[in-house]
């Protein structure tokens, strides 16, 4: 075997060896960004103060994770140069990456709100939250096992299911407005409700991200602004 080529299989094992330990890592960090979504919106409807206040100390540990793995897959990029579909998962693992370190963000959000709900132990929070909370949990849950199974038909199935958490938002502004014109006491609970629901539509937002991600990685397409593509029947609004 000539040098030559004992090099290149050298360097492919080397980057074969990075990848899987991105890969490792990226699973890892999609863990505990699970659980903090679930721990948030536990601490909302359980008024749990200590709850709460785990998912905030958690998002240290995930800025960390973020940044490591994001040094990881620049650093790979430099020292590998990897081509075709190596490049693409390298690039995609950058910006689901960016996207979990987000919605990590968002439940912290959730559970400052939980905090602050606290003080309310008597306002009842809406159905439409629960069905929210249902929904965009399991868009996540699906997003990230459409990613690790290459699976498009999975990631599909999560854009579509994007405008029903919308309709719920709306749906449920509608329901704390009333609620706050029939009950001025009501106002300050409503607005901390309102304002986790709206964390919430932003975590299936990313959700969809994530899946529209996984159709690049696996089509090399890029279906962002073709609402069409995935069954909407409407465009992503501005922002999302």
């Amino acid at each position: 075997m000539s040098d030559e080529l004992k090099n290149k299989l050298r360097r492919t094992r080397h980057l074969q060896r990075s990848l899987d330990r991105l890969q490792s890592d990226l699973l890892s960090l999609f863990g505990i960004v699970e659980q903090m979504i679930n721990k948030s919106v536990r601490s909302l409807y359980q008024r749990d103060i200590g709850l709460a206040d785990e998912v905030i100390t958690s998002d240290e540990i995930v800025d960390q994770r973020e940044v490591a793995i994001e040094d990881d897959c620049l650093k790979l990029l430099a020292l590998h140069q990897p081509v075709a579909s190596d490049l693409r998962w390298t690039t995609t693992v950058l910006k689901v990456n960016s996207d979990l370190e987000r919605i990590a963000d968002l439940a912290c959000n959730i559970a400052e709100r939980a905090k602050a709900l606290t003080h309310f132990p008597m306002f009842p929070i809406p159905d439409d939250f629960e069905m929210m909370v249902s929904e965009a949990t399991t868009m996540v849950s699906r997003a990230l096992d459409s990613f690790v199974e290459s699976n498009t038909a999975l990631a599909l199935s999560v854009m579509r299911t994007d405008e029903r958490v919308d309709e719920l938002n709306r749906k449920l502004i509608f329901e704390l407005r009333e609620i706050m014109k029939r009950d001025p006491e009501s106002v300050e609970p409503a607005l901390h409700c309102f304002s986790a629901a709206r964390h919430l539509e932003r975590i299936a937002d990313l959700a969809e991200n994530i899946a529209e991600d996984v159709v690049f990685l696996v089509d090399g397409e890029i279906i962002r602004h073709k609402p069409e593509e995935h069954g909407r029947t409407t465009p992503r609004a501005n922002g999302k």
